[in-house]
């Protein structure tokens, strides 16, 4: 019977074609967002990790109460210790030390007077050791405009949008004033080694990068961290294993109740990334239900009117005694096999288009100026092995569900009607 139904689809087009079709497209949709928003949740955890939270961070109880404040106060103290333990007790973990803190930069003219100044973000980035990771995670040489790469503790980094809004060079001094970690004031001459753009708006607005030596100097901070990194093995997030090791740290300090104690988050503790998380997920799962009902309206008057044209074969199996049951279970039966060609069909143009948006990306720079947010401009689009198969869960149900509502006319049809039609 299944070859009969299978010779009936691949023979006669007009039976199959358009379902076929239909099932396609809504199955290469789900394909494509599906691997579109895994793309963007990517690049999104992947710059925010590298430039912001790390796969773990470590800091003080009281700075993690007050994070968005970069409290330079409540930074933590004899780091080098914290580092060595951290080395011993998670190998194979890339630990870094970063502080990020606040000020203004002085630009002055030919005569060393003051022609602007313009407030700044700073970040501190462990860039002059030899082992260290940091230049190509956060991709500072790829970043670089103008200039070079920092080479001396009192060199800086100058964000693009800065340096054009005041017209600042590379090797121009700019004095750098703000507050130390106690409070007094600091200030200090740094030489611009170069001009960096990132394409994102909340890096190349007004940031400034500069070492962590450097920046230890400048405020005050002799073995002080603000925020202390960690990246696991092949810079790749796994949440479990980030999960354990927080646990296994926090477990350590959990009867301190000094405010300067340590502990540790994991990445999806930090910038609402574990709601993020969630309500993609929710939408990915309301977008299905929802496609699968508008495929299943669609189907369903498709059925209708490919089973009006059918009513003479019905007739005619219902002459030669098949019952109503085995026409429609033979329906449903064919409509399995519609769904899948339509879904193989539209997953394979789904995973195409995919991959090549894998490689060349979307552009969408000029959209997201003006957001604080750390997002990458270009939207690549993800393989996901869930790509292989989420697409038959609507293009299978929805075919399924639309022949079914579509071939209950089969029972509302006496055959003596049916008989009457073959005249």
């Amino acid at each position: 019977m299944n070859q009969f139904l299978w010779k009936g689809i691949i023979r006669d087009s007009s039976r199959s074609l358009l379902p076929i079709i239909v099932v396609a497209i809504g199955v290469f949709f789900v394909i494509f967002v599906d691997g579109l928003v895994a793309g963007m949740m990517r690049n999104m955890m992947y710059l925010t990790a590298n430039h912001q939270t790390g796969h773990m961070k470590i800091m003080t109880r009281a700075y993690s109460e007050n994070e968005d404040q970069k409290p330079l106060d409540l930074a933590l103290l004899d780091v080098s210790q914290l580092l060595e333990k951290l080395q011993a007790e998670f190998p194979g973990v890339s630990w870094n030390s970063r502080i990020n803190f606040g000020g203004l930069l002085d630009i002055p003219d030919d005569n060393g007077e003051t022609r602007a100044q313009g407030p700044v973000s700073a970040t501190a980035y462990d860039l002059l050791s030899p082992d260290s990771k940091e230049i190509e995670r956060v991709g500072i040489e790829k970043a670089i405009t103008a200039g070079r790469i920092i080479r001396q503790p009192d060199e800086v980094l100058l964000s693009y949008d800065f340096a054009e809004r005041f017209g600042v060079k590379p090797g121009d001094t700019l004095t750098f004033f703000g507050s130390t970690m106690h409070g007094s004031m600091s200030f200090t001459n740094l030489t611009v080694a170069g001009i960096m753009r990132f394409g994102m708006a909340a890096l190349d607005r007004g940031a400034i990068i500069v070492d962590i030596s450097g920046a230890r100097q400048l405020l005050d901070m002799d073995d002080a961290a603000g925020e202390i990194l960690g990246f696991l093995p092949n810079e790749k997030y796994n949440r479990e294993q980030a999960e354990a090791i927080k646990t296994a740290f926090n477990a350590q300090y959990a009867a301190d109740t000094d405010e300067y104690t340590p502990v540790m988050l994991q990445l999806i503790d930090q910038q609402s990334m574990a709601a993020t998380i969630s309500y993609t997920d929710t939408t990915i799962f309301i977008m299905l239900v929802l496609l699968i009902f508008a495929l299943s309206i669609v189907l369903w008057n498709t059925g209708v009117l490919g089973g009006i044209r059918r009513y003479t074969e019905f007739g005619v199996r219902l002459a030669m005694g098949e019952e109503k049951g085995h026409i429609y279970r033979s329906l449903l039966t064919e409509s399995l096999f519609i769904g899948l060609i339509g879904s193989c069909t539209g997953t394979l143009l789904g995973l195409g288009f995919s991959l090549y948006l894998h490689k060349y990306g979307i552009d969408y720079g000029s959209a997201v100026e003006t957001l604080s947010m750390i997002i990458d401009p270009v939207i690549r689009s993800e393989i996901t092995p869930r790509m292989y198969y989420i697409g038959f869960i609507p293009g299978v149900a929805s075919m399924f569900v639309g022949s079914a509502l579509a071939g209950i006319a089969v029972y509302r049809r006496s055959t003596a009607t049916l008989f009457k039609e073959l005249e």
